[in-house]
């Protein structure tokens, strides 16, 4: 009997538990990886780039398609508040988001520019600040109807930095705001563009990461299992976007995904109760 019940256990434990539903499952990411909050993929150099969030080291990590770590970068001349995601333009830079404010009241956004990593010969990269604020929002913190100043995704279009904002307000709508910065260093006001609507469900609805595909003409977003593709857009006007969501069939932490492809992405989640800490892929091919 105990035989018995121990294969039934490792049956289970190797194929009933690995339901990713609609993702493929690419490989473990390193336990020390467990909060990666940022993924960035290089394709020259066959790379995967990653950054942790909040409390966590003032690092970006290379890591290979086995899920390990191959080089880890020191960011110089910046500190890692609340580190949410990775963006890189055409010309390789990598930029870092330091924009998670779940409680409203950060007066130091900021996000880090970084030469392309993968050419750093040594251990350490240096940053240049774009720093922020977000003109309308007038109290830190705003009251619960009012806290979506957050923000967990952004992209590179263009030369600008394109900020998508997690919505924390009570009672929730499914309303995400979305900003715009330049990409060169300096202090800013953020510029709102517009707002788009995802859903209304908290768990699933709230926007954890982003990309734009290498061609331009299409949006990802992400949320806790669920993906929006965005198209019709310009860099000026998102007023008559189409958006079509993208249920992934699981509800785990992802929080960050990049395009590897003009169809293809990669996405990741955290650790929490034993589970994630994972990198998957994905195609959008008739989605």
């Amino acid at each position: 009997m105990f035989k018995f019940s121990s294969f039934f256990l490792l049956f289970y434990l190797t194929s009933g538990c690995s339901d990713f539903g609609k993702l493929t499952f690419v490989t473990k990411l390193p336990n020390s990886l467990k909060e990666n909050s940022g993924i960035a993929y290089y394709p020259n150099s066959k790379s995967l780039w990653f950054v942790e969030d909040n409390g966590n080291k003032d690092v970006v990590y290379k890591v290979d398609f086995e899920g390990k770590i191959t080089d880890e970068l020191e960011v110089k001349n910046a500190k890692n508040h609340d580190w949410e995601d990775l963006a890189q333009d055409k010309k390789g830079n990598l930029y870092i988001g330091d924009f998670g404010n779940n409680a409203n009241d950060r007066k130091n956004l900021v996000i880090y520019k970084l030469p392309n990593p993968t050419t750093e010969a040594g251990d350490k990269i240096d940053a240049q600040k774009i720093t922020f604020t977000y003109p309308e929002q007038k109290d830190f913190p705003p009251g619960r109807q009012n806290l979506i100043f957050d923000a967990e995704a952004f992209f590179h279009y263009g030369s600008h930095l394109f900020i998508i904002i997690k919505n924390r307000a009570n009672p929730f709508t499914g309303e995400a705001s979305i900003y715009r910065v330049p990409d060169v260093p300096g202090n800013y006001e953020a510029e709102l563009l517009g707002k788009i609507k995802t859903c209304t469900d908290w768990d699933t609805c709230q926007i954890t990461s982003a990309d734009i595909s290498p061609d331009g003409k299409t949006i990802v977003l992400l949320g806790y299992g669920k993906l929006w593709k965005l198209s019709n857009y310009t860099a000026e006007d998102f007023s008559k976007v189409t958006i079509q969501e993208i249920d992934l069939g699981i509800r785990s932490q992802l929080e960050s995904l990049c395009f590897k492809n003009d169809t293809t992405l990669l996405l990741s989640d955290e650790e929490k109760d034993n589970e994630g800490r994972n990198l998957y892929s994905f195609s959008l091919k008739s989605k």
